[in-house]
């Protein structure tokens, strides 16, 4: 039986809105786009002075439902499962919550490339009438805070309360900040960093190579026929291991995934754990609400993230000796295999030497890098500070 869904406060019913600009964005790969969409939801409210808002970078598969309930979001289709109905920070947005709806206005855009509404891979390209499919091009983090720009400048903010972002939406709100200084006030990134480290490149080219080895990926012009679901699923396996504990991916195999008997029959190997059940799982659900054209992109996003050169800056130090009158918190989460704690220890270490205010906590967790999304209790009196500061 699945969970029962959360009532939905009043501060957080206001659902799925669609912000147009038709004004041409040019992009780092050269290439630009004559106008886009982005699908966003915001919470609270803007207060008079316009000085109470947050802007909340999602993690590389979330979407703009971060609290609340929205049952669907048009244009999706049944890409907006039950999954994605629930907001996926939920925990931490409404009143009394971490980010207090009675005290902030917190907007949460799905990404441009994105499969949730806003402008991507599988929206329809008018001068074809088809989806875009291979033919949308590449962007990179800069490119997607460009674009969220545009959306705070049309909601009348002029500079955020902060700029929130947990894993890949840490790097985000880190793009944001150190490229648009005077909009924004605070920076907080969770269980994130400035670079992708060799590992992390390793595994999102493995994730790549997946996907684009599927047969029915057709160098991303599937939308007509069967979509390349087994190398997504792939794809979500190489990765969901990253971000859960091993304790925690065993404990929840043994709870969650009981019959064995119903998945996939290969061809001599015979599944005999229910770890392996579990993983596969995983995969086969991911496919049901994510495009496989949208991962690529952001996956892609993820590998060519410069931080320094898409600042124009020479080194990290002078980057954030831009920073001064800035206020950084940086979590790290102890058990995390995504973004390793040495990452944030390394970012508060230059923050520091270049004299930016920036506290640094360790998170102690035993569910890895998702604890950023099921422990509220370990982030939220040091979020509710970092926003009083």
């Amino acid at each position: 039986m699945a969970d029962a869904k959360p009532e939905n406060d009043p501060s957080l019913s206001k659902g799925t809105k669609f912000f147009r600009s038709e004004e041409e964005l040019k992009l780092r790969c050269g290439d630009s786009l004559p106008g886009y969409q982005l699908a966003y939801e915001t919470y609270g409210e803007l207060n008079a002075a316009m000085d109470n808002a947050i802007l909340l970078f999602h993690a590389l598969t979330g979407s703009q439902n971060a609290a609340g309930v929205t049952e669907s979001v048009d244009g999706i289709g049944d890409r907006w499962t039950d999954e994605c109905q629930v907001g996926w920070w939920d925990g931490f947005i409404g009143p009394g919550k971490a980010l207090d709806t009675s005290k902030y206005f917190i907007v949460c855009a799905n990404y441009l490339g994105g499969c949730y509404g806003s402008t991507g891979p599988a929206s329809v390209d008018q001068a074809t009438g088809k989806p875009f499919g291979s033919k949308f091009p590449p962007v990179t983090i800069a490119d997607i805070v460009n674009s969220q720009l545009r959306l705070i400048d049309y909601l009348g903010i002029k500079k955020l309360r902060a700029a929130v972002g947990a894993s890949v939406g840490g790097m985000l709100a880190l793009s944001f900040a150190t490229r648009f200084q005077e909009r924004v006030g605070s920076v907080i990134a969770i269980g994130s960093g400035m670079s992708t480290p060799p590992l992390q490149r390793i595994q999102n080219f493995e994730q790549v190579y997946a996907i684009e080895s599927d047969a029915n990926f057709l160098g991303g012009d599937y939308y007509d026929g069967q979509p390349p679901t087994q190398g997504l699923a792939l794809a979500r396996m190489i990765s969901h291991k990253t971000f859960v504990s091993l304790r925690s991916l065993e404990r929840r195999a043994r709870s969650e995934i009981k019959d064995l008997e119903d998945d996939l029959s290969f061809s001599w190997y015979s599944i005999n754990r229910a770890l392996e059940s579990y993983m596969l799982h995983q995969g086969r659900k991911f496919v049901r609400r994510f495009d496989a054209n949208t991962y690529l992109r952001f996956v892609d996003a993820w590998q060519r993230f410069d931080l320094v050169e898409e600042a124009s800056a020479k080194s990290l130090d002078e980057l954030f000796s831009r920073c001064r009158e800035q206020r950084f918190l940086i979590f790290s989460i102890d058990s995390d295999v995504c973004f390793y704690p040495d990452q944030q220890t390394e970012m508060a270490r230059i923050l520091s030497a270049n004299g930016v205010p920036n506290m640094h906590i360790t998170v102690h967790s035993q569910k890895g890098h998702d604890a950023f999304l099921t422990e509220p209790d370990l982030f939220t009196p040091h979020l509710v500070y970092a926003l009083d500061w």
